[in-house]
């Protein structure tokens, strides 16, 4: 496939028609994302959940992660500037790699294709993945649970790119660059850094499959950067420049944005301003219930089956416990197939509730270094790294 594309009337289509079903409806468009989560079917994708249009940023609804695996088509959507890529024709494409370098690499996909390919399966997710949750409430897309996913990944490494072009002494870190734009000159291109020795690493690679087939182009076509058990903030999609820097990185998304307080939990107390900032990096241990739903109705004296998600940043999940009480006492439940430390495993646990009454469901999952999940959430000013054991109501009759 050469070229991957569409107008951006096209891009644009269903979110106005979302805007406009709301105003008819007598009610104000700019609440629509914080409140309403209607589904839309953009580009090359199924219906998911609206936050924005302008950027697209898109949710992946719950149900899609009964999967193992997360379709292409239900991957969530996070862009961060407005004029993003609607067309790419691979004729046209070079990913540029240069900066303090021996040389510089003009690489088609042809070119990229000739290192050693390299697969494997990791969650992607967005940092603020459930900010919609913090209290107090803090600014930001108001994610659920839902901008996140569990992919194959299949690509090159980053370091046998890099070394093709003969990395100089003294060089501290890596930027990269991606085709989206910035709508005005005040508005700071989308750059995002990686140190040195992480981007040297064997497991960061550039991207040019998803789940054995070319990403969309609103995942990132035709290529983006994979960092696996890092936050989704340094997967810079749509590659068109990687730069090799003699000193550190100064732009404004790793300078000033995605930074989280310098404390061991990332958290502050509540509506405190962190003393000091580093970057956002390697994400949280998670769990999540995905069946039952909340407030679903169940028969009594009948075996439920619940099931749910477990990961954490870079580390395989060593258990998954699983409570039908509130947290007043707790079972294991059975872990399923795993397809490696980067990606997530789902869990199981059979439930036969014999009283009809309201039951609240909790999953807390620890993974192999011990790291695990707290019962209350740690707030900080971004809104990011949510990992709270949460709670699923559910009804007997």
């Amino acid at each position: 496939m050469l070229c991957r594309g569409f107008t951006r009337r096209e891009l644009l289509k269903t979110a106005a028609g979302a805007v406009a079903a709301m105003a008819a409806l007598g009610k104000n468009p700019s609440t629509l994302f914080a409140d309403e989560r209607r589904l839309v079917k953009f580009p090359e994708k199924t219906d998911l959940v609206l936050l924005t249009s302008r950027p697209p940023q898109l949710e992946t609804p719950l149900h899609y992660f009964k999967d193992l695996i997360t379709a292409n088509d239900a991957l969530f959507v996070r862009w961060h500037i407005a004029n993003i890529p609607t067309s790419v024709d691979l004729r046209d494409w070079k990913l540029k790699v240069g900066g303090n370098t021996e040389k510089e690499l003009h690489l088609s996909m042809e070119d990229i294709k000739k290192f050693e390919k390299v697969t494997y399966t990791a969650v992607i997710q967005c940092s603020g993945n459930g900010r919609s949750f913090f209290e107090p409430r803090v600014a930001g897309g108001q994610w659920k649970n839902g901008a996140m996913g569990n992919v194959t990944w299949t690509g090159v490494r980053l370091k046998d790119i890099l070394n093709a072009a003969g990395i100089k002494t003294g060089s501290v870190d890596v930027s990269f660059d991606g085709l989206d734009e910035p709508p005005l000159p005040t508005v700071p291109d989308f750059v995002k850094s990686l140190p040195i020795d992480k981007a040297m690493e064997d497991d960061i690679i550039v991207a040019y499959e998803m789940n054995g087939s070319y990403m969309p182009l609103l995942n990132g076509f035709p290529a983006r950067l994979i960092v696996p058990g890092w936050y989704a903030t340094y997967w810079v999609k749509s590659l068109t420049e990687i730069t090799v820097l003699p000193q550190a990185f100064e732009g404004f998304w790793v300078k000033s944005a995605y930074r989280i307080p310098d404390t061991p939990c990332g958290c502050i107390a509540p509506g405190l301003v962190p003393k000091t900032t580093i970057p956002i990096n390697r994400m949280t241990t998670r769990s999540l219930i995905i069946e039952p739903a909340e407030n679903v109705q169940l028969p009594k004296n009948k075996t439920t089956e619940i099931m749910g998600i477990a990961f954490s940043g870079g580390y395989s999940i060593r258990e998954v416990i699983i409570s039908v009480d509130g947290g007043k006492t707790w079972k294991e439940a059975e872990l399923g197939k795993d397809m490696g430390r980067y990606a997530w495993i789902q869990w199981k646990y059979l439930w036969r509730p014999y009283k009809p009454q309201k039951y609240t469901l909790m999953a807390k999952a620890t993974n192999s270094v011990g790291e695990s999940q707290p019962f209350e959430g740690l707030w900080n000013p971004a809104g990011y790294l949510w990992n709270r054991v949460e709670k699923t109501e559910v009804v007997v009759i």
